[in-house]
């Protein structure tokens, strides 16, 4: 079997029409970021623990997620 180049790499790129600008990653994370830390401020919730938890039943484990993802009452 032959290979087949499917692109002509010889042949020049078509004209470019229009520019598309980059958008400013930091900026949207950073809005992204307040957006998520004021839904968790005014929905109550709490973040969960970080670390590795050991249970001796998947009962245990379900009750505690269940209690650390629970929201906070006033």
């Amino acid at each position: 079997m032959k290979d087949v180049n499917v692109i002509n790499i010889d042949d020049p790129a078509g004209k470019t029409v229009g520019r598309r600008r980059p958008q400013p990653a930091l900026e949207i994370a950073d809005g992204l970021q307040r957006f998520v830390n004021e839904h968790f401020k005014e929905s109550g919730h709490r973040f969960g623990r970080r670390g590795v938890f050991r249970f001796n039943s998947h009962e245990e484990a379900n009750a505690w997620m269940k209690n650390s993802i629970r929201p906070k009452k006033n």
